[in-house]
């Protein structure tokens, strides 16, 4: 089988792989070559064929074995030739779908109209404006070698800059750029870290007993064990950390998802037995930007930079489809990160990153997070207004979600009674390590954005009978 390639440049400038088969003569596999073009669609009907001297040029074939096929197809009336038009495929050529391709139709997916599952914030308050001005000041001022490879892991100097005054301003993070990792988010993070931990040889992570499951299974997929610890009203109880986990994933700021605070106590705990053991704390500040109530409390890295990876991402503060996170690394972490990420780069453009460099130097990002912290602010307190003297909410007054504390025996009828209104709810029920022995809390989550939409499933008589799993709508 010979193959060539043949760039039609009438219509659209395509290239036309076509495949001759040997053994039947040029002609002859031209013109097969062709018809099954047409007939499968990659010729689309009204497509332009170039003449036969270009054809024949392009293929290295004598011009009058093109034009004999193309006169073959023409009689066969997959192709039509009129003066002053060309020869094009036939209108009628339209493709056959093979035997076999007939399948039901998939019904479209539908989505809650309403949705308060955590997770996301409001999307369609990313500011466009700002971030197409701060894309334009930044593709202007880039330099030429930011469009090639790239040769620093680390990721581009200027939002590591960036980054290093905002956090050490905002966050209260020890933030050298020289220890700033970017990444493509906290996932991206994690999946680096977990491989780091393990290729040190550590066995066991230790993680808050309500945490997320994607968080533990990505862990455990690096063959790591991960110990829950309990989580109360003071946040995860650090004291019980022990020498076997070598290190320990903390939401400190804003325990995810219960919503309490790491208590100075127990901050001090994680440290003390961070500095005893030679452990790390591995701390997920994903949205320590947007507390309420009073001045946000400082990352728990500043009291140990060199014990302390500070893990944030730009998910909760701008939107997460830009892909773009960032790590703190302790001096003796950072080399082997580093080259962790330089075997398996997968993070956001170097033009995004500069972007977002920009934004933050102009002062954008800091309106926008302002802006959105009385947006989120408000609507909490439309909620805790909304359920007083019904239910209790319980958790500081921060981030993008809440937890209602319902009265005993009541979580079912509440779920039956928003999937029967179109309300997504989630409870904290799916967020317990299965090993930490924790009874399901009788409560339900909102957001203070609208979180991803969940899929749901049409009950008979189109009636809502909520998302696969949910339990049946109140009878009617």
């Amino acid at each position: 089988m010979t193959e060539s390639w043949a760039t039609f440049r009438a219509d659209f400038g395509a290239d036309l792989h076509l495949d001759l088969t040997a053994g039947r003569g040029l002609r002859a596999g031209l013109v097969e070559a062709l018809r099954d073009a047409a007939r499968s669609g990659r010729l689309a009907p009204g497509t332009r064929l170039p003449s036969s001297r270009s054809f024949a040029a392009d293929l290295g074939i004598a011009r009058n074995t093109v034009a004999e096929a193309y006169a073959e197809l023409v009689a066969e009336g997959w192709l039509t030739a009129r003066q002053g038009s060309g020869t094009r495929v036939a209108e009628r050529a339209r493709p056959r779908r093979p035997a076999g391709a007939a399948r039901a139709r998939q019904p479209a997916p539908q989505w809650p109209s309403y949705s308060l599952v955590p997770g996301t914030p409001d999307l369609g308050r990313f500011p466009r404006a700002g971030w197409l001005a701060a894309a334009r000041r930044a593709l202007t001022d880039a330099p030429n070698e930011a469009f090639g490879y790239g040769a620093d892991a680390r990721g581009r100097v200027e939002l590591r800059e960036a980054l290093a005054g905002y956090l050490a301003r905002a966050r209260g993070v020890y933030a050298d750029p020289e220890r700033i990792v970017l990444c493509a988010g906290f996932v991206h993070a994690l999946t680096l870290l977990a491989g780091v931990l393990r290729a040190r040889r550590v066995r066991e992570v230790a993680v808050e007993g309500y945490s997320l499951d994607l968080h533990r299974e990505l862990l455990t997929g690096a063959g790591l064990r991960t110990r829950p610890l309990t989580v109360d009203g003071a946040g995860a109880r650090t004291p019980d950390l022990t020498g076997e986990s070598g290190a320990v994933l903390l939401t400190p700021a804003h325990q995810f998802p219960t919503g309490v605070a790491l208590t100075p106590a127990r901050r001090a705990a994680a440290v003390d037995w961070a500095r005893t053991t030679g452990g790390l704390i591995l701390e997920d500040d994903y949205d320590g930007e947007f507390r309420y109530d009073r001045q946000a409390v400082g990352a728990l890295q500043g009291l140990d930079p060199d014990r302390v990876v500070y893990l944030g991402t730009a998910s909760k503060s701008l939107a997460p489809g830009l892909r773009m996170g960032w790590m703190v690394v302790p001096p003796g972490l950072l080399d082997e990160v580093v080259a962790a990420k330089g075997r398996t780069d997968w993070t956001s453009s170097a033009l995004e990153q500069l972007t977002l460099a920009e934004f933050i130097r102009s002062g954008a990002y800091d309106r926008h997070v302002r802006g959105m912290r009385l947006q989120y602010r408000r609507r909490r307190d439309e909620l805790v207004a909304a359920v007083s003297g019904r239910v209790a909410v319980s958790g500081i007054a921060a981030g993008l979600h809440a937890v209602l504390d319902l009265p005993a025996g009541t979580q079912g009828q509440v779920l039956r009674a928003a999937a029967w209104q179109d309300l997504a709810l989630e409870t904290l029920s799916r967020y317990i390590h299965p090993e930490s022995g924790l009874p399901p809390r009788e409560a339900g989550g909102g957001g203070g954005g609208p979180p991803a939409p969940q899929p749901r499933a049409p009950a008979p008589g189109g009636r809502y009978a909520g998302r696969p799993g949910w339990p049946a709508p109140p009878p009617p």
